[in-house]
């Protein structure tokens, strides 16, 4: 059974679930899912998880990204986005570039952020977009998010309005089109976003992805193992602690320490492949996950890698 992450480039006007559905198809299974959605509008880095590989997705998820964006000044849109109907227009010719790094530096570092009404939030069991085009007015609740970066790159002006290329690397649940709509009110002007391109989800990066065409043609399939190492802190272990933490047991904790049930470490046998997601508590670390059973048992009281 192949499993492993696949890293596709989202082209746009595909909803992440049309790239699953293709994704079921090119692989050849259902079990497909994958680690945070994109609008229809975005492109970029999707990840995917095959079989085994979707138990990862979890830690996926909750991983930093990067975009970069095209924010138009002058216009307010019922979506804060290019795909919804003009609401508001102002004239932002007169908003200067030192406004509009001003403006970015206020959206800039940890910020209470309310999220585009036109959103996949679900409120009172029903996703808010589904409320907002069923016509009823959703305000939906500020949350914590951090934007660590927040770029300007070009500022271009054409008449009444102003589009500024930018890049953005922030924490889960940041929504660009927030950013965009909270800059344009901020200047006084109103704004959406015009284009989105997520060229990062954690450490699997843009250089990686390849498009579904791409993979139609060779299906490229990130190693369980190796996509694991690359997400979280490793853990490598004796064959007799991969044979106890493969049937579930407790071993020593590792030497850090750290690692937790939300934060967990990446556990591997002698041979490179990956056992299990490990949480230490204690003086012992036990498996959050199990991926690989021991060739054969070994008895709690034979082993020197178990501990009570």
């Amino acid at each position: 059974m192949l499993s492993g992450l696949v890293i596709v480039d989202k082209p746009q006007g595909w909803t992440s679930h049309d790239v699953v559905g293709r994704m079921r198809r090119l692989a050849g299974t259902r079990k497909v899912g994958h680690a945070g959605t994109l609008d229809p509008m975005a492109t970029g880095v999707l990840v995917l998880g095959l079989n085994k590989a979707t138990r990862l997705l979890t830690y996926i998820v909750g991983t930093g990204k990067t975009y970069e964006a095209t924010i138009r000044l002058g216009q307010s849109t019922v979506t804060d986005d290019a795909e919804g109907e003009v609401t508001a227009s102002a004239d932002a010719s007169a908003v200067t570039d030192e406004d509009i790094r001003a403006g970015v530096r206020l959206l800039t570092g940890d910020i209470e952020q309310v999220p585009s009404s036109v959103s996949a939030i679900k409120v009172n069991g029903q996703r808010s977009y589904a409320r907002v085009r069923s016509g009823e007015e959703v305000a939906l609740k500020a949350r914590p998010v951090t934007v660590s970066r927040f770029e300007i790159h070009r500022v271009r002006r054409d008449g009444a309005t102003v589009d500024v290329d930018v890049t953005v690397d922030c924490s889960s649940g940041t929504y660009i089109r927030a950013l965009a709509r909270d800059l344009g009110a901020g200047l006084g002007v109103g704004g959406h976003l015009t284009a989105l391109r997520r060229t990062a989800v954690g450490p699997y990066g843009i250089d990686a992805a390849r498009t579904l065409e791409e993979h139609a043609e060779d299906l490229e399939v990130l190693d369980m193992s190796e996509a694991a190492r690359r997400l979280m802190p490793n853990r490598d272990l004796s064959a007799a602690e991969a044979a106890e933490i493969s049937f579930g047991r407790r071993i020593a904790a590792s030497a850090e320490g750290t690692a937790t049930a939300d934060h967990p470490a990446a556990a591997f046998a002698p041979d490179g492949t990956l056992v299990a997601l490990l949480a230490d508590a204690g003086r012992h670390a036990k498996p959050v996950i199990v991926f690989e059973p021991a060739a054969a048992p070994v008895p709690p009281a034979s082993s020197p890698a178990a501990e009570g």
